[in-house]
């Protein structure tokens, strides 16, 4: 890495997209995606829609506890 960068012919803003969404990233354990991974050939869909599920299924529980 270099101790000092030339910025002066940088543009502010240049790559920023207002209202755009960001996909973050979710790393699942090897154990939690083995069970998704069979849960969705078992259902055939996408394991995407069983985590849906499940986490939505999971703030349902815990707005009516809550």
């Amino acid at each position: 890495m270099k101790k000092e960068y030339d910025f002066s012919k940088g543009v502010r803003g240049r790559f920023y997209r207002k209202g755009a969404r960001l996909n973050i990233p979710v790393y699942l354990e090897p154990d939690v995606a083995a069970f998704v991974s069979k849960a969705a050939k078992r259902k055939k869909v996408a394991a995407e829609k069983i985590v849906n599920e499940v986490l939505r299924n999971t703030i349902k529980n815990v707005r009516s506890v809550a």
